[in-house]
Parts: structure tokens; C-alpha cells; sequence
């Protein structure tokens, strides 16, 4: 029984290897000049502290959007000091949202932000067709430092696209690798997930998964390297895989894990926060520029780990290279 307990991880050694991987990505993300950033209706005391924190850190260059007297109490009742910072007047969330928008349309921003408004009315106007849309589907991808796991997790998509077809599931896959490649952490192995690591046509996930992977066989998904279906038990563990009799390069090693829909994403991201401990930043990619979509639960680590990957991720889209850390 000793030995067994010696072997336990205590919470403090858990909560060290935790905060170690999303410091690794602030880390170098501080390495870079802070970008422009349009933070749409930073109205409550988290999403105005949370934008205040990643600016003090170096991260953003933060132009707060929406209500300026609003915004000026809750910095007073704060002591938030926000005198340097830009406030461009709007008068309701939606009014934030546009105007947000269209910062970054006029080139006066780099990065969108959402602050307390709900993600739907800043997707929306990311999305119609004046916004930031481009040729890619948008979706979101949770970067999920999970303190038992030794790599960190791309979850997608877990809080944008309810059920995607197959091709809305090819941008879904392309903008999490896209992502991963730009952060220079090399080609990631991505697993199609499903409830089974079999195809069968009784659960249609897997047919889409299979299909995925072949679509990467023929260069319509690019930088990454695909297989499934694969079950969540043998996508990440090894062993796992190994009593299956799964052999691929992939599994027991995903580094991104494609889920087959909305609510198995966020079931799958709300367990290993809950559960596990795992910290979520949260991004949403294939507009024109990454936009940071922040939760009002998110502590600091996230909202700067948030702030972090959207920065280095838009140096990467500027620069085409990924960033070398």
C-alpha cells in the first residue's frame, strides 16, 4: 500500500505540470510585440479584468468596444487602471459586435475578442457575408492542458458547428492542423473520433471518419496525419491500442481529437475540465483573423493561454512560417 501511495501525484505536483504547458505557449508568445485586439463588450468584471490581465502580460494591445461609460465604471469599481487604452463608443452588445467587426475590417485590428456578450451575436457578425468570412468554415478548437496527460489536447469542434457534414467536417479538421502546424509544433496526429474504432454502417461517424482519412490520402487535407474511426480510449492511450490491435502511427499519440459532433465535444471538454482538472483556452479559426472566445468560468492561466495561441497564430498567418519558439 506504501508503495502504491508514493506513486500518487500530489495536487501541487499535478497543478505544476499543468501550468508548465500553457506557460511554455505565453512564454514565447511574450517574445512578440502585443497585437491590436478589438474586445467586443468587455461589460462585466471578467471579461474587463480578463482583457486588462492579457495586456499587463504583454500579450495584447486590447481597443475595448462597447458602452465607454459602462466600461469606465466597472474599471473604477475594479481598480482598473485603463486610462492608455482606447474605448470606442457602442451602445448595445450588438453594436459592439459590429463595430468590433469592422476594426478589423479597416486593418485597425489583428485579433477579435469576445468580451460579455453571448458567442453568438460576435460569430454572427464574424460570419455574414460584410464580416471576416473566408472561403473555410469557421470553427472552434479547445487547447486543454490536462494535468494527467503529458501532451497538450485539440479538441474540435466543440462549440461551434452543432452537426457538420462531411466536407464542413474537412475545414473543421484543416483549421485545427492549420493551427498546430502555425504554433511550430510540428505535424500533429489527429484522430477521427467515433464510439467504435470499426467501420460500420450503423454509426454513421464512422463512415465520415474513414472518409476524412481518405480524403488526407488524396490532398484535400493537408499537414497532418489522419486516422479513424478511433475510439477516445485508444486514440490516446497506448496500451489501450495495443490490446485492440490497432497499428497506426496515430493511435495511443492523438494530439487532436475531431469529435463527431457538438455535444460529444463539449460533453468529452466539460469532462476533462471537471474531472481531470484540465484548464480549456478556447479559439475559433477560419476567419480572416483568430478570435478569442473566452468564458466567464476561464481562470487567468486560460484567458492568457486564449490570448496566447491567438497572437502566435495570427504572427504565423502574417509571416506564412509557423513560429519558430
Amino acid at each position: 500500500m506504501a508503495k502504491a501511495t508514493a506513486q500518487l501525484k500530489s495536487p501541487t505536483q499535478l497543478h505544476a505540470r499543468q501550468h508548465a504547458k500553457y506557460e511554455r505557449l505565453i512564454d514565447v508568445a511574450k517574445t512578440k510585440p502585443p497585437l491590436w485586439t478589438a474586445v467586443a463588450h468587455p461589460c462585466d468584471e471578467s471579461s474587463l479584468s480578463g482583457t486588462i490581465e492579457a495586456f499587463q502580460a504583454g500579450l495584447i494591445m486590447p481597443i475595448l468596444v462597447g458602452p465607454a461609460g459602462r466600461i469606465r465604471g466597472i474599471s473604477e469599481k475594479l481598480n482598473l487602471d485603463i486610462s492608455g487604452i482606447e474605448i470606442v463608443d457602442a451602445s448595445h452588445s450588438q453594436a459592439s459586435a459590429e463595430r468590433a467587426v469592422a476594426l478589423v475590417r479597416e486593418g485597425k485590428a489583428e485579433l477579435l475578442m469576445k468580451g460579455s456578450l453571448h458567442s453568438d451575436e460576435i460569430l454572427g457578425e464574424v460570419t455574414k457575408r460584410d464580416g471576416l468570412r473566408t472561403g473555410r468554415r469557421v470553427s472552434h478548437v479547445f487547447i486543454m492542458d490536462v494535468p494527467t496527460h503529458s501532451q497538450t489536447l485539440f479538441i474540435t469542434d466543440a462549440a461551434v458547428n452543432i452537426a457538420p457534414d462531411l466536407m464542413a467536417k474537412r475545414d473543421i479538421v484543416q483549421n485545427a492542423i492549420d493551427l498546430f502546424v502555425g504554433l511550430g509544433l510540428g505535424t500533429p496526429k489527429v484522430a477521427i473520433l467515433s464510439a467504435v474504432e470499426t467501420v460500420s454502417v450503423a454509426i454513421p461517424s464512422t463512415i465520415e471518419a474513414a472518409a476524412l482519412c481518405k480524403m488526407a490520402d488524396r490532398g484535400q487535407i493537408t499537414g497532418g496525419d489522419l486516422d479513424g474511426p478511433l475510439a477516445f480510449d485508444n486514440a490516446i492511450s497506448e496500451e489501450a491500442a495495443r490490446i485492440k490491435g490497432i497499428k497506426s502511427s496515430v493511435a495511443g499519440k492523438a494530439q487532436i481529437l475531431v469529435v463527431p459532433d457538438l455535444e460529444a465535444g463539449n460533453m468529452l471538454a466539460k469532462n476533462l475540465s471537471f474531472l481531470s482538472n484540465a484548464d480549456a483556452a478556447g479559439i475559433v479559426l477560419g476567419a480572416r483573423v483568430p478570435v478569442i472566445l473566452t468564458s466567464r468560468a476561464d481562470n487567468l492561466r486560460t484567458r492568457l493561454a486564449s490570448c496566447a495561441v491567438a497572437s502566435l497564430l495570427a504572427y504565423s498567418q502574417r509571416t506564412g512560417r509557423p513560429i519558430q519558439s
